[in-house]
């Protein structure tokens, strides 16, 4: 006897959201229902949600939990292809009725499922079955139709239209491309992704959806290959029927810097400019780091215990340190050495590009070589050769990489020190940090004379131009 039935309804696409699909699911199931004579007791609903591909389906997992502590004892559904179209999950669904003993009690619009039988499962397995292979059929073809688009250089897909293009994804929008160039090149200079869109919102700049930005809104719309007037498709670049708004080089660029960041967790905002290597020891060569004193007086010490590498020797006040490197900095704008070493520096753009390629191509490797462990296609002792092998090449390219540093940071100031000089207090710390090692590589703090405070000649600047 069902005194809680459940209906389930779902439907894979409604981008406009109306779920005009999903509401006359629930009104064939609720007719059902009465037929049988099955109070419904809840309607569990996944909209615009595939179950082909293996996402979420945050209802359906809630209603098997809902039938696992005996709260429902009945599932209604329109097809059983609503309730599942990958296997696995139908012979979990057979474990847990079964399990709760109500194998006997699911009913469909198009036809009757006894789960309690051999037939009945046979029969909902081959229902499984034939959808899913519909579903391969449909995503073979979709994929296909996306790699031809692709080739062309065509749009695809639908969808809402992509902020710097018209509503035909073709036309470029001026105001809005120039945003986006904006947008690339300070993110190319060392701004961080969330002191941009905080700039952005503050000046009243929306999305294309009239939204505020977010870092991840704004990750993806600058590491799109469209802005530069291209299409992708399975890591293969082809020239777009549209019109670019940054150049290939700089989109490439943005994909390597963008796509290497990783998450590390939430940490409190860097204070300290000489951070991340480019402060080291005159005594032992260790990085220094920040370490405040008791009084929140900033300072930077070369730390030692466990786990850390310095001596414990060193210490220098933050404060006069940084003034002083950034005085390093804008003298050295305005010098005849700079101008020449940043020539030089531009000539090997094209060769930091190759670098960058060779970078992305072995990161590719490693997860490819993660593929096949995974697989069990090869075994741990392989695994572990290959990717101590193809790590040190990439350790090894980017080391050549540092040394071919992009100059972005500085274009807009090189010999102009006195733009940089009245700039910098409003500049954020990732644009600052980027400046500053585009010109040192780093300093050396040499030990303090006791008694002389602030000494200018105990720090030696290595430039890198």
């Amino acid at each position: 006897m069902v005194s809680a039935a459940a209906i389930y309804a779902r439907i894979s696409s409604d981008p406009a959201g109306t779920r005009l699909g999903v509401g006359r699911q629930i009104a064939d199931c609720e007719a059902l229902a009465e037929r049988l004579g099955w109070p419904v007791a809840e309607v569990y609903v996944d909209n615009d949600v595939s179950a082909y591909s293996g996402g979420d389906r945050p209802e359906y997992r809630r209603m098997l939990e809902d039938l696992k502590h005996g709260t429902r004892d009945a599932v209604l559904v329109w097809q059983l292809d609503r309730l599942h179209r990958q296997p696995r999950e139908l012979e979990e669904f057979f474990d847990l009725v079964a399990a709760v003993g109500i194998a006997e009690n699911l009913a469909t619009v198009t036809g009757e499922y006894d789960l309690s039988t051999g037939e009945g499962r046979l029969m909902a397995r081959i229902v499984g079955a034939v959808a899913r292979k519909e579903s391969d059929d449909k995503s073979l073809r979709l994929r296909r139709k996306h790699a031809e688009l692709a080739a062309a250089g065509k749009v695809s897909g639908g969808g809402s239209r992509p902020f710097g293009y018209a509503d035909d994804k073709v036309t470029v929008v001026a105001a809005e491309a120039k945003v986006i160039r904006e947008m690339a090149s300070r993110v190319l200079a060392g701004d961080s992704l969330r002191s941009v869109c905080v700039d952005l919102n503050g000046r009243g700049v929306r999305t294309s959806l009239g939204n505020d930005w977010t870092t991840s809104g704004l990750k993806r719309r600058l590491m799109s290959p469209q802005v530069s007037g291209r299409t992708e498709r399975d890591g293969e670049f082809f020239e777009a029927q549209w019109p670019g708004i940054i150049t290939a080089e700089e989109s490439d660029r943005l994909r390597h810097k963008l796509g290497s960041r990783t998450r590390s967790g939430q940490r409190p905002p860097r204070r300290y400019l000489l951070t991340g290597g480019l402060l080291l020891c005159g005594r032992c060569g260790a990085a220094m780091v920040a370490r405040p004193r008791g009084d929140k007086t900033r300072r930077y010490v070369c730390a030692k215990g466990p786990g850390l590498p310095g001596c414990g020797r060193m210490s220098a006040t933050a404060d006069p340190l940084e003034k002083l490197i950034v005085e390093i900095v804008v003298h050295r704008l305005g010098t005849a050495e700079l101008e020449a070493a940043l020539n030089d520096a531009r000539r090997h753009s094209q060769q930091a590009a190759e670098l960058e390629d060779q970078v992305a191509a072995d990161q590719e490797m490693l997860n490819e070589l993660a593929d096949d462990y995974a697989n069990r296609l090869i075994g741990r002792p392989e695994w572990l050769t290959a990717r101590e092998t193809i790590q040190r090449r990439i350790d090894h390219t980017r080391s050549r990489l540092s040394r071919l540093s992009p100059t972005t940071a500085i274009d807009e100031y090189a010999g102009h020190a006195d733009l940089l000089a009245a700039a910098w207090p409003d500049l954020g710390l990732p644009r600052r940090q980027g400046i500053v090692r585009v010109i040192i590589d780093h300093v050396v703090a040499q030990s303090a004379v006791p008694g002389r405070g602030f000494d200018r000649e105990r720090f030696e600047p290595a430039f890198r131009l």
